[in-house]
């Protein structure tokens, strides 16, 4: 059980970093090597100065409804790991994990509603009418995808898991 423990801490530390990045980070949509898109700038590499120049991204319902599925889904990770923390020393013997277990379900639920809005709606997220074949999706979006199967399985250990002295 300790060994489930360390492993299921591991996993969620790094599932949280990897939401993170996936979040915060310039790489969503990629269109070519001078021009980035996430989900909340737009960014043009200047070849004169060699900088990255980012601007913010036009707001429509749907960028809206994916920034906030995402955000909410960091907060229910991050609340997660919280209520671990302290489940784990003011808990009472051979209690289960549950609230922290359904944290987690939820922070993969709406990882998982906020990648499949991007997949499917990307034309209407980006309001500039481009060619889409040009452009290919980025490490972020894939970072965000991979999230979902290890938050879902986490969420389940946790529902497993039982404090033991």
């Amino acid at each position: 059980m300790g060994f489930l423990l360390i492993f299921l801490t591991m996993l969620h530390l790094v599932t949280l970093t990897m939401l993170y990045i996936a979040t915060l980070d310039k790489s969503w949509w990629v269109w070519d090597d001078l021009e980035i898109t996430d989900l909340w700038h737009k960014c043009f590499h200047n070849n004169a100065t060699d900088t990255w120049l980012c601007a913010a991204t036009s707001e429509n319902d749907w960028l809206q409804s994916i920034q906030a599925l995402m955000v909410l889904s960091m907060v229910f990770s991050s609340v997660s790991f919280l209520v671990f923390l302290i489940q784990l020393f003011t808990m009472s013997k051979g209690r289960l994990f549950y609230f922290t277990g359904l944290c987690q379900a939820f922070a993969g639920f709406t990882t998982f509603a906020a990648c499949l809005i991007f997949t499917f709606h990307r034309k209407e997220v980006f309001t500039e009418s481009r060619d889409f074949t040009k452009g290919h999706f980025g490490y972020c979006f894939i970072l965000a995808w991979l999230c979902v199967p290890l938050l879902l399985v986490s969420g389940v250990l946790y529902l497993h898991l039982r404090k033991k002295q």
